[in-house]
């Protein structure tokens, strides 16, 4: 008898993208149900989630579709954007991304699906990629310490204005920021200042407001408009009355111009975007921060310090990580939880690629073709204003600005409109000869040309501030500028890794899932990637239609009424959550309502937002469940009823479980005035199968890079948009530059620019189109399925420390180890360590239970990697079990010593309790593929006792540990 027919539709549904991107097939569900005996992924989700928030009917969106359906989607789209030549400037520049950094880094997973380097053994890479940007940064500015990376120029200005208030001596209010600051910069500034008790006053720091009382000045150098001014005797005036000088500075300029801390500033700002990183239609690019050594303390965000292994060997770390808001809570001083670490990279990359004289020949060449630019204009009369100047010249032409503009974008480009009588043009290294001579033909200077006026133009940067000091001069910057030599340098770093393309990431609380090739293809078209964040609209038409989708989506899944995609991390994401209700109880009159009740159990980000948003800070207990402890909610909220502003709740809970009481607690809080904000870290749990706008929430934040599949690149890019409630879209984020990034009535721009982190959209636009509407709750399925599968197996070695109803857990699970250091001394960093030895990244780690480890599987990972894993926690449990016994001591035991390295293995001076082979060989299947981890363990005290935050010579750093 002959084999029934296929059907084409059924054969295309059997290749759909689902059993790509979710790791168990059909058998392996069916394997880990039986295990958990339960007959069924419904009733799987039935048993863990509440009735009273599942959403059993399903998401209004269209089914999956496949890879090759989407890109031809995708391509639609993009062509729909106009890629002309942009020379709006603004602290935005096109830029030639090296190919071996393009291809090496950015199109790398062992670079994109790296999580942020708290676990340091398995970092050491990522850790010395970052170490060269903060070196690279220090020394461009002047500075003596950067931190390694901030979300974007504007927000880093943000930083620095809160950190002069904090650590300077003026008792003023007033923050002074230059008028020829970028002015999305203003915008970010005022905002940020709208909550807290700082005065944002917008002047000019060298004439009318030279004697103003302020605690800060804010400096643009170059200025937005291109002019380049000595502020020494300004910066020395303000600083002698008590006020801090911060300096918000263009990174390329600094090759030839002397830097701000030679100049006096206290704190320098800036963006690396130009250096490599394509435009993106503003984002995600890396800001940047360098302070003074005695400020090193008090800087927000992330540093890599230097340090050593327990050999004394070199070692890199993230130093003084007790100011992460994680720790400090509602005394953060800052709510900066993602870096643009991936940016980071990139840009520091260029510089290591190009080298100091490659850098500067790139900065000379901008400046030279801007000279001859401005010399053809005035030659064919036009009014120049500035005189001193790098990239940027802004020109009178009164009355005619609409229409110069206007016939440059004819010809394919983009200038700055500053009003109807001002243009700026900006140039870039990607400006060629071709295109100065276009320019003065659209101001009509003709006969002109390059070559010709090239001998006879003199350059414009002012004497007085050339610089003198020598740049970039460590080994790193001097050595890879040939391309095998490069292309090796980025291998040896990626090897030194542990990131999703070698292992399994089971962090809890940081979803980390395939991060599929086909969404990450798109980021680079240039068609995305080259786009000014200021075109005009027309320009835009691609983006525009995508991120209008991309917010259709997120509502449907989340059962909002409107999203704001401008929020560029998920603390910005909190941060913006928090400012719309804020707003809104304003709106109604209520500008007495300032308190925000916050479970004990929360994301340390969430009472550092509260505070930023100048809310007050009452902590709820949880009871021995980890749940919210209803009773004690109830009265929190009676006794601030008249100032209960907000409520903000992890859903699923940080504990990992589904609460079954979340609806009564949303209405505890309605019924005092306040509105709940439910943190979205854990939605990776609920897509398809519960909408937090349905069951209660007003507001949401959702990490994009994290259940919607955009990569978390050693540590950001992430992108944190919000979902509203139709009561807070008025309040969305919005942009005095661009009407159409948010409503008038909004809260002010959170981010530069008008939709945040725009150039990877696409990436999780193509995942929910990808997964379609049965495949993002099959996801989900999963997700939970495996979560409860580990949970199972390793029950009996480790216990849960919390289960929901019918003892499920949600999308991840929490291990108690604490009985087993109270009886062997075992802690949870030997288990991490250890774990290493068996190629895994470690849990995370003591979070939001001291002692404990939280595990997050996903639904990415196969059956084979989730049995792999728990094999290796079972082995290590029989280690363990050694100690208990009595076999051997703590101290004796590969737990103590862990993780194992290659040099350790060969060492004449092996004098363990143990073999070599159980050090580094603990279960069979490594033998066939081994991690070796560069380092032993790193001493953190050691780290933060001698603090290097910049790129020492070896010798210096191996002679400190000796």
């Amino acid at each position: 008898m002959a084999d029934a027919v296929t059907s084409l539709s059924e054969l295309e549904q059997q290749d759909e993208f689902l059993r790509r991107h979710i790791g168990p097939d059909e058998a392996q569900v069916a394997e880990m149900l039986g295990y958990l005996k339960i007959e069924s992924l419904q009733s799987l989700i039935e048993k863990a989630v509440p009735d009273s928030i599942r959403n059993d009917g399903p998401l209004a969106m269209n089914q999956s579709r496949s890879e090759t359906a989407i890109l031809a989607r995708i391509r639609e789209i993009a062509d729909k954007n106009k890629v002309y030549k942009s020379m709006i400037g603004m602290g935005y520049h096109n830029t030639h991304t090296p190919t071996v950094i393009l291809r090496n880094i950015l199109e790398n997973p062992a670079w994109y699906t790296a999580y942020t380097p708290y676990q340091a053994e398995i970092s050491q890479g990522r850790l010395e990629a970052i170490l060269n940007f903060q070196t690279m940064i220090a020394d461009l500015t002047g500075m003596e310490l950067a931190n390694s990376s901030l979300l974007d120029e504007g927000t880093a200005a943000a930083e620095a204005m809160t950190l002069c208030q904090r650590v300077g001596k003026s008792k003023s209010n007033r923050f002074l920021v230059d008028s020829d600051c970028h002015p999305q910069t203003i915008d970010v500034l005022r905002t940020r200042s709208s909550a807290l008790d700082i005065e944002v006053v917008v002047g000019d720091p060298r004439g009318a407001d030279r004697d103003a009382e302020v605690f800060a000045v804010l400096l643009q150098y170059p200025g937005s408009s291109g002019e380049i001014r000595d502020d020494r005797d300004v910066m020395a005036e303000f600083q002698s009355r008590g006020a801090m000088v911060a300096v918000s500075a263009d990174l390329l300029s600094l090759t030839l111009l002397t830097p701000p801390g030679e100049l006096g500033a206290d704190v320098v700002v800036g963006t690396s975007q130009r250096f490599g990183v394509p435009l993106g239609f503003g984002g995600p690019h890396a800001g940047y921060m360098a302070v003074r050594d005695k400020h090193k303390r008090s800087v927000p965000g992330r540093l890599v310090g230097v340090s050593v292994d327990s050999s004394g060997r070199p070692a890199l770390r993230l130093a003084l990580q007790t100011r992460e808001q994680h720790i400090r809570r509602e005394k953060a001083t800052s709510n900066i939880c993602t870096a643009q670490v991936l940016l980071a990279v990139i840009a520091s990359m260029y510089a290591v690629y190009h080298g100091p004289q490659g850098l500067k020949i790139i900065a000379k060449r901008v400046h030279r073709l801007t000279a001859i630019l401005a010399e053809g204009l005035r030659q064919g009369g036009v009014d120049v204003e500035t005189k001193h100047f790098f990239d940027t010249i802004t020109l009178k032409v009164p009355g005619r600005a609409a229409e110069v503009a206007g016939k440059a974008r004819q010809n394919q480009v983009n200038l700055r409109e500053v009003d109807g009588d001002t243009l700026g043009i900006a140039l870039d290294e990607t400006t060629t000869a071709a295109d100065v001579e276009l320019l003065w033909k659209i101001f009509g200077a003709e006969g002109l040309s390059v070559a010709q006026l090239d001998g006879q133009t003199a350059d414009a940067l002012p004497q007085t501030l050339l610089r003198s000091s020598d740049i970039l001069t460590h080994e790193v910057f001097n050595r890879y500028h040939a391309e095998t030599e490069m292309l090796r340098y980025l291998r040896k770093l990626a090897d030194k890794d542990i990131a999703l393309d070698r292992a399994m990431i089971p962090l809890g609380s940081c979803t980390m899932k395939l991060n599929a090739t086909t969404e990450m293809i798109p980021i680079t078209w240039p068609e995305f990637g080259a786009i000014h964040p200021f075109v005009p609209m027309d320009q835009a038409e691609g983006y525009l239609e995508l991120i209008k989708e991309l917010e259709d989506m997120l509502a449907e899944i989340t059962g909002y009424d409107a999203v704001s995609l401008q929020p560029n991390a998920g603390s910005q994401g909190e941060y913006a959550g928090l400012l719309a209700i804020k707003k809104y109880h304003e709106s109604r009159g209520d500008h007495q309502r300032d308190i925000c009740l916050i479970p004990s159990s929360a994301h340390g980000t969430n009472p550092a937002s509260a505070a930023m948003a100048g809310m007050k800070v009452v902590v709820t207990n949880c009871d021995s469940d980890g749940n919210v402890d209803v009773d004690d909610l109830r009265v929190r909220a009676e006794e601030y009823s008249d100032r209960l502003a907000a409520l903000m709740v992890t859903y699923p809970s940080t504990h990992g479980v589904f609460e079954a009481r979340i609806t009564e607690i949303c209405e505890i809080i309605h019924d005092h005035g306040g509105q709940v904000y439910m943190d979205g870290a854990n939605l990776n749990a609920m897509v398809g199968v519960a909408k937090p706008g349905r069951f209660g929430s007003d507001v949401s934040h959702l990490n994009l890079h994290k259940t919607f599949c955009i990569p978390h690149g050693g540590g950001g890019p992430g992108v944190g948009p919000i979902g509203v409630g139709a009561h807070l879209a008025p309040f969305l984020p919005n942009h005095s530059l661009v009407a159409e990034a948010g409503p008038e009535s909004g809260v002010g721009a959170v981010s530069s620019a008008p939709w945040g982190s725009a150039g990877i959209l696409p990436i999780s636009w193509a995942y929910i189109a990808l997964m379609g509407a049965d495949g993002l709750r099959r996801a989900t399925e999963v997700a939970i399925l495996s979560a409860n599968y580990i949970a199972r197996r390793l029950e009996q070695a480790f216990p849960v420390l919390y289960t929901g109803a019918n003892g499920m857990i949600a999308h991840e699970c929490i291990i108690d180890l604490r009985p087993i250091k109270d009886q062997t001394g075992v802690t949870v960093d030997d288990v991490a360590k250890r774990l290493i030895d068996y190629g895994f990244h470690a849990p995370t780690m003591s979070f939001p239970v001291a002692g404990t480890l939280m595990i997050e599987p996903t639904e990415s990972e196969s059956k084979q990697e989730l049995d792999r894993f728990c094999d290796a926690m079972l082995a290590i449990r029989a280690e363990i079990a050694e100690i208990e016994s009595g076999k051997t001591s703590h101290d004796d035991s590969p737990l103590a010593h862990a993780p194992h390295t290659a040099e350790d293995l060969v060492s004449d001076q092996w004098n363990r309790a143990y073999s070599r082979e159980a050090a580094v060989y603990p279960v069979e299947s490594l033998r066939a593929a081994k991690y070796w981890p560069p380092v032993g363990r790193v001493d953190n005290v050691y780290g933060d006792r001698n603090l290097a935050c910049s790129c020492p010579s070896i010798e210096s750093y191996r002679d400190a540990a000796e």
